[in-house]
């Protein structure tokens, strides 16, 4: 490991036909750390993370990944230099079982199929879904579908995790299940993880240092209990669709 082993997003800005959907944009994720992302809807949550996993080009500043600048890289390029996402609508091959789902992965990154299949079973053991390996990935029920996401994004051990909106739909226990989880990762693979999510609530819970966007800037970022307290974020929640608000409210914003 680096002296530097942390995720960079260092004044990321992105701008579409002249209209600017992030500026000035930074964020250092850590080996081993868990750090927030949340902001409003439209706040460029997802622009973010498209840019850190190479889906998106910046138009100024650059991502460094443990002292490498990978900007502009491609998402197949810097999956295999330990950055791993997951999306918000899951991407399983719905025709393949979940074992092949992650099967393919290990494959991909070039392991044999052998190699990959062992990886792949005992990550979904150590995720505690290794019941579902022979199971048609299209025929998962939701929250299932997010773990054997999260367990495809982690074969062969990622250096860094980005989580794209992972509770989204869960119910509260569910949602504290998938936050322990998280935890594990960090904890037991070492991951710096980034979580992008609209339960803020899951975000206080396990997050250290969490990023608030709002109209593609930052405007607020410290631990859980400077977010609690802050007016800005407040007032920026508080002018966003009702689907938001009362989740900001249960969360203590």
């Amino acid at each position: 490991m680096t002296a530097d082993a942390a995720l960079h997003a260092e004044a990321i800005g992105v701008s579409f036909d002249g209209l600017t959907a992030l500026a000035d944009v930074s964020l250092a994720i850590p080996r081993g750390r868990i750090g927030g992302l949340i902001g409003p809807n439209g706040a460029g949550k997802t622009t973010a993370v498209n840019v850190l996993s190479g889906f998106q080009k910046p138009s100024a500043g650059r991502v460094v990944m443990d002292g490498l600048d990978i900007t502009g890289r491609r998402p197949h390029e810097l999956r295999r230099l330990g950055l791993a996402r997951t999306f918000q609508g899951g991407r399983l091959f719905g025709e393949l079982s979940v074992l092949d789902n992650l099967e393919v992965t290990g494959v991909g990154l070039g392991r044999t199929r052998r190699e990959a299949a062992r990886r792949a079973a005992a990550m979904l053991d150590w995720i505690g879904i290794g019941r579902l390996a022979e199971r048609q990935a299209a025929g998962l029920p939701y929250t299932d579908e997010r773990r054997v996401a999260i367990g495809r994004a982690l074969m062969m051990e990622p250096a860094y995790l980005l989580l794209d909106e992972p509770a989204a739909g869960m119910s509260e226990v569910e949602a504290a299940e998938l936050g322990r989880l998280i935890r594990r990762v960090a904890a037991e693979i070492g991951c710096g993880i980034l979580l992008i999510e609209h339960n803020i609530g899951l975000v206080l819970d396990i997050c250290e240092a969490i990023v608030v966007l709002d109209s593609g800037r930052v405007i607020e970022a410290g631990g859980p209990a400077a977010i609690r307290a802050s007016d800005r974020v407040r007032h920026a929640y508080m002018g966003t669709a009702a689907d938001v608000a009362p989740a900001s409210v249960e969360a203590g914003l």
